[in-house]
């Protein structure tokens, strides 16, 4: 590989893990900000996989390894799998204890 090209992959391997990692903190602040629960689910789901999809596809790009970029990928699958699933379960959680109001979507207040 040229040195330009190298350059060029280190510098999208760069802005992958920058973006990874400002969604990350995006959806931690979220997390904190945001008034009920159907909202921070939403914070914990869609920018968080996003973010650490970037972080890894940014690693990915950085080491160049053929045998680590099947343990990225299956990272990856693993995190696009089981965080929409568990954020379904908790609502499905929530709706059942009748801890939201199902019309409104928002937080029974007691």
């Amino acid at each position: 590989m040229s040195p330009t090209v190298a350059a060029i992959v280190d510098l999208l391997a760069l802005l992958c893990l920058l973006a990874g990692a400002l969604l990350c903190l995006l959806a931690a602040i979220g997390l904190l900000r945001f008034p009920d629960l159907l909202s921070r689910m939403h914070a914990a789901t869609k920018p968080q996989v996003l973010g650490v999809l970037l972080v890894l596809f940014g690693v990915a790009l950085g080491l160049r390894s053929v045998p680590a970029l099947g343990m990225i990928a299956l990272a990856g699958v693993f995190q696009l799998i089981t965080a929409p699933v568990a954020s379904q379960m908790m609502s499905r959680a929530a709706a059942r204890t009748d801890q939201i109001d199902m019309q409104t979507g928002e937080d029974i207040k007691d």
